[in-house]
């Protein structure tokens, strides 16, 4: 049986994540309690306010620490993975699981990331909505359409059939949806969110972010990473990758389907929420899919996969 991890990235944060098994597991203690930040990161997961957890710029961060929290619990009963992947900020823990970063740099990385992100455009310029139920061949047509009228329109996230994301300037996002359910989209919901993320709008982000990259110890990860830039493995520079990440599409249908196609049949989503286990249900029937983020979650996992070994 291989195994995929899969990390879980920003907006399934919410507040209490990781507290349960913080307090059951020295392993998740030592991680929240090893952290070093500008702000006291398991107490804004733990207690929050809610309004500065979901503030991109704490976000990113906090999420990280569960999400590398919860790993470590997991590799604990032995069950590792042979590839990994995160959604967006998921590849950040990706990386720092694989060893590529350490943890401290990974959240201090996640932490300037964010502030780079929140602060990258004008409130109110840009904007971010999710399609429902169409082709994404008749996507790219509408943002190449809405491109060619001087207004900026990418693919954000191909998340699972069914679900891809658009991004771009807010009269974009509103000529888009009018446009996309004309050609049959069930829906268009407007996410809310600080700004077009994964667009060609984040290339100062980008540079600025590749700045931090260079601050931190990089080293080639331990295991197979499947990257967001390309749904598959890459030999590049990994400060090149994460520059362009912030900037590109994300790939996450296409990395579930290579990860099939090397032989992965059982996917464990770490971190809070099951986004995640939801996409990949939608990619593949085939497939073995668990989210852990309590005790209930982790137990129910154990049991099913150590079944099956």
């Amino acid at each position: 049986m291989k195994i995929g991890f899969l990390f879980a990235g920003q907006g399934a944060q919410k507040v209490g994540m990781g507290k349960e098994l913080y307090d059951q597991y020295a392993l998740a203690a030592s991680v929240y309690d090893g952290m070093q930040l500008d702000y006291d990161v398991k107490k804004l997961c733990f207690e929050g306010p809610a309004d500065m957890l979901n503030d991109t710029a704490y976000a990113q961060s906090a999420i990280l620490t569960t999400s590398l929290a919860i790993a470590s619990v997991i590799s604990s009963y032995g069950i590792t993975p042979d590839y990994v992947a995160g959604l967006s900020l998921g590849e950040y823990s990706a990386l720092a699981y694989a060893g590529a970063m350490s943890y401290q740099d990974a959240a201090t990385i996640t932490r300037k990331r964010g502030q780079l992100m929140a602060n990258a455009l004008p409130a109110g310029t840009t904007g971010m909505a999710a399609v429902l139920n169409l082709d994404a061949t008749l996507i790219q047509e509408v943002c190449d359409e809405i491109n060619e009228q001087g207004e900026l329109c990418q693919i954000a996230n191909y998340n699972c059939p069914g679900q891809i994301v658009i991004t771009g300037t807010t009269k974009a996002m509103e000529l888009a949806s009018e446009a996309l359910v004309e050609k049959g989209a069930r829906r268009v919901i407007p996410l809310q969110v600080s700004g077009a993320f994964h667009s060609s709008l984040l290339k100062e982000a980008g540079s600025k972010l590749r700045s931090v990259l260079q601050q931190a110890e990089l080293r080639s990860p331990n295991l197979p990473v499947v990257y967001n830039i390309s749904g598959k493995e890459e030999q590049a520079d990994l400060v090149d990758i994460l520059e362009k990440q912030i900037q590109s599409s994300v790939y996450f249908t296409q990395s579930i389907e290579y990860m099939i196609a090397q032989g992965v049949t059982t996917f464990i989503e770490i971190g809070p929420g099951s986004t995640l286990k939801g996409f990949v249900r939608k990619i593949s029937r085939d497939v073995n899919v668990y989210s852990v983020e309590d005790q209930a979650s982790l137990e129910a996992m154990i049991k099913e996969v150590k079944a099956n070994e």
